[in-house]
């Protein structure tokens, strides 16, 4: 796939109190990303919220962790979301994740129906929500996913930038 534009797609207009939530969401996210350094992981955190607002899921990457190459924080949640919720389809629901998701996890958002991802950082590397790839987007995949990029960018690259820099000087 070519490389696509930065710019967040939105489909309908965004309700004024929408880019307040989606901040809150972020915070979640990150306080979740922080606590990853805990066990060694690269800290990212997302939550997994219903058409209501209330978060039903909750993951930080658990990769070292737990040895589990899937265990990234987005599927972490989702996977608590669906039972959560009693099952896969999650219509209607958003994630809200510290980083850009990579293939994989957008690949999961696609399969889990999710409505909508906000993220904080784009991965310039890895991002399939736009960056280097546009998965959630593409016109042939079997379900698209809004996506909204860049909320509370600044963080969550710092919270990257210091565990890379941390992990550089040992």
């Amino acid at each position: 796939m070519a490389k696509h534009s930065q710019t967040p797609s939105r489909n309908e207009p965004v309700p004024d109190d929408a880019e307040e939530r989606y901040a809150a969401w972020l915070g979640e996210a990150l306080t979740l990303a922080s606590a990853a350094r805990s066990t060694g992981d690269v800290p990212v955190g997302a939550i997994v919220v219903d058409p209501d607002g209330v978060a039903v899921g909750r993951g930080r990457n658990e990769r070292e962790a737990h040895g589990d190459p899937t265990a990234h924080a987005e599927v972490v949640a989702i996977r608590e979301a669906a039972r959560a919720l009693g099952t896969w389809r999650l219509e209607g629901c958003t994630l809200a994740v510290s980083l850009e998701p990579c293939i994989m996890c957008a690949g999961a958002l696609i399969a889990a129906r999710v409505e909508l991802v906000v993220f904080g950082a784009w991965d310039p590397k890895a991002g399939a929500c736009g960056s280097v790839w546009d998965l959630t987007r593409d016109p042939l995949a079997t379900h698209n996913v809004e996506v909204i990029g860049g909320v509370r960018a600044e963080e969550s690259a710092a919270l990257l930038v210091d565990f890379f820099e941390g992990r550089r000087l040992r």
